[in-house]
């Protein structure tokens, strides 16, 4: 495997960022590609994401195979290309925002299990469920923590 490089994404890249996280989605079996459009993505990570958080990218020979949108102790997105998935992508992005905080949270929908388990693995404690009314998918979801 060649090796990955991880850095901030610049703001001519947060269209990438977008695309993985809505190709990364169509893997998760509640998702509902119908909620957005690929438009609206792009609008959101460019008027939302971008402004308010660190973006930072998995880069394997300059191509961006992943990504995680960051803020005051949360992780708002953490998504991988599916052809990027399964060999430590996410991992290594994961392992890079656990050098800067020491304290990380973030929501996954609880029908996610590939999530889950990931998170898990790193160390994340599910310390909240939801019957998923306070978010847009409706889809009960589950807080996990992760503290240095």
């Amino acid at each position: 495997m060649t090796p990955l490089s991880i850095r901030l994404l610049r703001a001519d890249e947060t269209d990438l960022a977008a695309a993985i996280s809505r190709r990364a989605m169509r893997t998760v079996p509640c998702f509902d590609e119908t909620l957005h459009s690929p438009q609206e993505d792009r609008d959101f990570w460019r008027e939302h994401i971008f402004p308010t958080c660190e973006i930072w990218g998995a880069f394997e020979k300059d191509v961006l195979l992943g990504q995680a949108a960051v803020s005051e102790g949360w992780v708002h997105q953490l998504h991988v290309d599916p052809i990027g998935q399964g060999r430590g992508i996410g991992s290594a992005l994961l392992a890079a925002l656990k050098i800067g905080m020491p304290d990380i949270q973030l929501w996954t929908f609880q029908a996610n299990h590939g999530a889950r388990r990931f998170y898990e693995r790193h160390g994340f404690i599910a310390v909240e469920q939801t019957d998923g009314s306070r978010n847009e998918e409706r889809e009960p979801d589950v807080r996990y923590r992760w503290v240095r």
